[in-house]
């Protein structure tokens, strides 16, 4: 599996804010397929998984990242599936920024 060693982020795709003003939809639209294999490939996939730490929920967040990165979305699913019944609304709540994120190396060094 290729390795994306960019230290920065994939930028998440946003509405406009002329366009967001005169509406109620999603701000952010979300990764195209290709975008989120690319932001995955940047997991180191580390040996004592930092990030699971971080997540309350304890997600086996290498373990879909991996199959992200792969293109597996399906198997990457059934993954969260596992430890989360409502993956979808724990996604739109969940602070990642100072959970799975604080706790990730690539986070705290680029």
């Amino acid at each position: 599996m290729p390795r994306n060693m960019s230290p920065k982020k994939t930028e998440m795709p946003t509405q406009p804010a002329d366009v967001r003003k005169n509406n109620f939809d999603e701000v952010a639209l979300g990764y195209t397929e290709e975008m989120a294999i690319q932001e995955a490939q940047r997991c180191l996939q580390c040996k004592h998984k930092p990030c699971v730490s971080g997540c309350p929920v304890g997600v086996d967040i290498p373990g879909f990242i991996a199959k992200i990165a792969q293109g597996e979305m399906e198997a990457a699913y059934r993954i969260l599936l596992e430890d989360n019944s409502l993956p979808a609304v724990c996604g739109r709540v969940c602070p990642q920024e100072t959970q799975c994120e604080g706790k990730c190396v690539r986070g705290l060094k680029g």
